[in-house]
């Protein structure tokens, strides 16, 4: 606790010595701050100024001006937060992450659409269209938002229908021949019922350049989305709203993203005891992201997404319930390619979650609570197949695979929170959630053979299967998290502090358990409970922060925070196991994560405005032995860079009855950890910038709006992702991209 202590009091210090300062200011004060919004990270409406939680928001309106079009460009935008593709979405909040998109795994951060948890991390970018605003709530929301929030959440909430006639178009053409084009319109029918339809197109090349473009595959276009949503709002009286909300996505597009490890290290050497670096090159970024390697096949995404969704809120007079409720299917097939390309297999999942949650809210006076329950279920079936692994000593013309059916993870959660003012403008908060997870599997590692295997699009017909394991296994886990806080609500703006746990569930590896029953043994059941089973992770923050107004014209938001981080679950590659490649996860003893966000927004004039933000998180494993004789203690976690800082400028030259809008933002990386544990390869991402310009005009009443732009000025690929051996890859940040961007409200 002695950094935590430190870090509190060097907080604590800053914010007296400001007061004196400023008092003076805040008393002349002004209007409500009209970049205020209304949030719903504690369930309930708020301001983000008075919430007392380490959060950002970014409106709609936001995300126009600064070219956000899917949700790997908010980490520009928001503290210690990090999204970058692999299989799907994965998510980094202050150092928490997870790196498991399979159906068995669970993300450290939930990602969210109007409140409703989308377990498949394949879907989650094609929600980002027609947006009313994005929340990034920071920390463990375990009370209100249950399991999977160790990290914190990520909530898009799309523009719900309005009682008035509407609409507005939206789109940008950029490099790599990328088009982003939404549309939507809103129709009332009277009073008390409106509808608002919106579609996206999200269509690209990829990023990676062919570098052996006689082999006949094609790697374009990388992505080729189509979505619609219909959304609709009936609002009889003003104690009953009922929100009902269908949406559809095909999700299209070949699915090679990455390039071979040496594009970016030199001198690569696995097992280095001593913890040894290979080289970063200084290839130019063309040669970087240049593929090498011919194809095995050609790659393919062919998948459908489609869910319904309702919210139920209704004033009963003592409070206001709620129900919200939704069903999703996910039908996914894609052709991959493996170690940037050699190897070539296929994967075929249907999914189905449903979710339903009622809340009740009461309270009008100091006292204001909320109580609740929670039911989610997601079922799979998969499949996944890999073609001739001959490196592995397997003969041609088969196919080593890992067929589930069905897969199926159930959550049972209650919760509670209570806020009361025990004195002008102090309030405290307590709240506690009560949740069971159960997870089962049933399924196998095979080998199948046939009598001819090209590729994943030309198989021959069966010959025989050889079983290397039954994938058998069942278990639950129970916990409960809790929070408590106090704010105060100052002359300068909220003081608040918390302490808040937050848990993932645990889960289970391929094999099935030697428990000795009849069933185990017909299975040749071989793994002992603790190789097969896996502990949930848990994580108590403690943190202290505050959201000052100065004056109408100085914003300054500030936290301290420490973790404690246990049970991390580590995937990493185990090749030994099951017959053949496949992975495991582990759980690492524990981990510290200490830190220090500062943001503040300066307005001198109506034209020029400054956003800066700095940040400081020392993550570090506190007890790791990935084996005996290598300790990780000390050792940075992945992803998670010890500074950050931004500094954006946006500067408005009136044009008429219109505006010229001049917009530059730089974004300083100090560089992170990307150790690889199965190989004990401990590569690194050196310290980077990245810069964005933009020069947009709008006119009168932002009627219409054109502009132009470039993103990632520096052309500078920072790694994301890397593993070595036989199937080693390397996915890498977004290039230089430049293009124009327009659009109308009608």
């Amino acid at each position: 606790m002695k950094t935590i202590t430190s870090l509190c009091l060097m907080g604590s210090a800053a914010i007296l010595a400001m007061v004196p300062a400023v008092a003076g200011a805040q008393e002349s004060g002004g209007d409500a701050d009209s970049d205020d919004i209304v949030v719903t990270a504690n369930r309930t409406e708020s301001l983000l100024s008075k919430t007392p939680i380490a959060m950002s928001a970014i409106s709609g309106k936001q995300l126009a001006e600064t070219g956000i079009t899917n949700p790997t460009q908010l980490e520009a935008s928001v503290p210690n937060l990090s999204i970058v593709r692999g299989n799907g979405l994965q998510i980094t909040i202050r150092g928490v992450s997870s790196s498991d998109g399979t159906e068995i795994g669970d993300p450290s951060a939930s990602f969210m659409t109007n409140g409703i948890y989308i377990a498949r991390p394949q879907t989650q970018e094609v929600s980002f269209f027609d947006v009313e605003r994005v929340e990034v709530l920071r920390g463990p929301q375990g009370t209100l938002y249950g399991r999977n929030s160790t990290a914190g959440v990520v909530n898009v909430i799309s523009v719900r229908p309005k009682f008035e006639m509407g609409g507005s178009i939206d789109a940008s053409y950029s490099s790599y021949d990328d088009l982003n084009a939404s549309a939507a319109i809103n129709i009332p029918f009277g009073d008390t019922f409106a509808i608002r339809a919106a579609a996206n197109i999200d269509r690209r090349d990829n990023y990676v350049a062919d570098g052996v473009p006689n082999d006949g595959v094609s790697l374009d276009p990388f992505k080729n989305n189509k979505s619609v949503r219909l959304s609709a709002l009936f609002e009889p009286s003003s104690d009953l709203s009922v929100l009902l909300i269908g949406d559809y996505s095909s999700i299209k597009g070949r699915w090679l993203g990455r390039v071979a490890p040496e594009n970016f290290y030199d001198n690569i050497v696995a097992g280095a005891a001593n913890f040894e670096r290979p080289t970063r090159n200084h290839l130019s970024s063309k040669r970087q992201r240049t593929n090498m390697l011919a194809q095995a096949q050609s790659s393919l995404r062919d998948n459908e997404d489609w869910g319904v969704m309702g919210e139920i809120n209704y004033n009963i007079g003592f409070g206001e319930l709620t129900y919200l409720g939704s069903y999703r299917e996910f039908t996914q097939y894609e052709g991959q390619i493996f170690g940037s390309g050699p190897y070539g297999g296929d994967f075929t999942g249907k999914y189905w979650q449903t979710s339903h949650e009622v809340r009740l809210a009461v309270g009008d006076g100091p006292l204001k609570a909320q109580i609740g329950g929670y039911y989610f279920k997601e079922r799979s079936n998969i499949a996944l197949f890999l073609n001739n692994l001959t490196v592995f000593g397997f003969a041609p013309n088969t196919r080593f695979g890992f067929p589930q059916n069905p897969t199926i993870s159930d959550n049972k959660s209650i919760f509670g929170q209570a806020t009361y003012e025990i004195a002008p403008s102090l309030k405290l908060t307590a709240g506690v959630r009560y949740s069971k997870d159960t997870k089962s599997r049933v399924g196998k590692t095979v080998l199948d053979t046939y009598d001819s295997v090209v590729d994943s699009y030309n198989i021959g017909n069966l010959l025989d299967r050889t079983v290397f394991d039954v994938n058998d296994a069942r278990a639950s886990w129970s916990k409960v998290t809790w929070r408590a806080g106090v704010d105060y609500d100052s002359a300068l703006g909220l003081i608040y502090a918390s302490v808040a746990t937050g848990y993932k569930s645990g889960g289970f590896n391929n094999g099935c358990e030697a428990d000795g029953s009849a069933q185990a043994i017909a299975n040749g059941c071989t793994q002992t409970a603790a190789a097969l089973y896996y502990d949930p992770e848990t994580l108590t923050a403690y943190e202290a922060g505050f959201k000052f107004k100065f004056s109408p014209a100085f914003f300054l938001n500030g936290t301290v925070f420490h973790y404690d981080y246990k049970n991390l679950q580590l995937r990493q590659d185990a090749t030994t196991l099951c017959g053949g490649p496949c992975q495991v996860v582990t759980n690492a003893a524990s981990a510290k994560v200490d830190g220090v966000e500062l943001d503040a927004r300066i307005k001198p004039s109506d034209r020029l405005t400054a956003d800066l933000a700095f940040n400081y998180t020392n993550a570090r494993y506190a007890d790791f032995e990935p084996r005996a004789g290598l300790d990780f203690k000390g050792r940075a976690l992945s992803r998670s860079p010890k500074f950050t800082w931004s500094a954006a400028l946006n500067y408005v030259l009136p044009v008429g009855d219109g505006g010229l809008v001049a917009n530059a933002r730089t974004n300083f990386n100090s560089g992170y950890d990307l150790t690889e544990l199965s190989t004990e390869t401990y590569f690194d991402q050196p310290s980077f910038t990245k810069t964005d310009l933009s020069l947009t005009y709008n006119a009168p009443g932002d009627r219409f709006y054109v502009g132009a732009f470039v993103e990632n000025l520096e052309n500078y690929l920072a790694v994301t992702w890397v593993r070595q051996g036989a199937f080693g890859e390397t996915s890498f940040s977004d290039p230089r991209t430049y293009g124009v961007r327009a659009g109308m409200k009608f």
